[in-house]
């Protein structure tokens, strides 16, 4: 388990240029240790505003498009194209606009694709793909994630694991079907905990004043099940990249305020 780092920036719109900046310098590096890069992709208004912002940076053409694999860590188990899903609203951000391989694009099964209504079954296609992808150096049956991003609800879930849910219970499977959620849709898709903390980094991203108190609880010792958010963290690394809205309420004594 690594620490969590924190960052504090401004206000949201300067949080989603630096996460951008980030990311990029991130996916280029490992490009050039690795060959490529992977990286996992979250939804949500925090997740979308970084993805557009790396669609305006001048930056972004460093990256190598065509040796990136990019994966979700959640899903919202509607019909294919729906605007409320996570890929619709990462393609109309970024993803149309860049070169990718469309092969090494893992969007999540839709509701209306092979397996139909059965979000479980499409849950275990997914772990399937990703444990196709997986090497003998990865750590279980995942890939080694260069890095995992992920929205912070305020109620402190994270992907589509909520607090007390069974989905955050999950101890051994990568991928499960999410029925039930408090959050609408009610049926989803969602990496587990032990597939997040297979990443080299996870990030966390919040901002606003509505994320104020779940940031505070998730970085104050709660547990996981009634915190979701206090369990997702990264082999090498955990960043809590933040607007000084979000981190308003965190204790000065374990963080200082400190706005970058």
């Amino acid at each position: 388990m690594s620490p969590p780092q924190l960052v504090v920036h401004r206000d949201k719109e300067l949080m989603a240029q630096a996460a951008a900046a980030r990311l990029i310098t991130k996916v280029v590096d490992a490009q050039a240790s690795r060959g490529a890069a992977s990286i996992v992709l979250t939804g949500g208004r925090n997740g979308n505003g970084v993805l557009a912002a790396l669609a305006a940076a001048p930056a972004r053409d460093a990256i190598d498009w065509g040796r990136i694999d990019l994966w979700w860590g959640d899903e919202r188990f509607l019909p294919e194209g729906d605007p409320e899903r996570n890929v619709t609203q990462a393609r109309q951000a970024l993803l149309d606009s860049v070169p990718l391989d469309p092969a090494r694009v893992h969007a999540m099964p839709a509701a209306d694709g092979p397996w139909g209504a059965d979000a479980d079954s499409a849950a275990e296609a997914y772990a399937a793909v990703l444990a196709k992808a997986s090497r003998p150096e990865n750590h279980g049956a995942v890939p080694s994630f260069d890095v995992l991003m992920l929205g912070v609800g305020p109620d402190t879930h994270v992907a589509s694991l909520f607090p007390e849910h069974p989905a955050v219970r999950e101890t051994e499977r990568m991928v499960v079907g999410v029925h039930g959620a408090p959050k609408p849709p009610p049926t989803r898709v969602s990496l587990t905990l032990p597939a997040i903390r297979a990443a080299r980094e996870v990030w966390l991203l919040a901002a606003g004043e509505d994320k104020a108190k779940a940031v505070a609880i998730a970085l104050s010792g709660a547990g996981e099940i009634q915190a979701p958010a206090a369990g997702a963290y990264g082999r090498s690394r955990t960043l809590w990249l933040l607007d000084a809205a979000a981190a308003a309420q965190l204790p000065p004594e374990l963080y200082p305020p400190a706005v970058a």
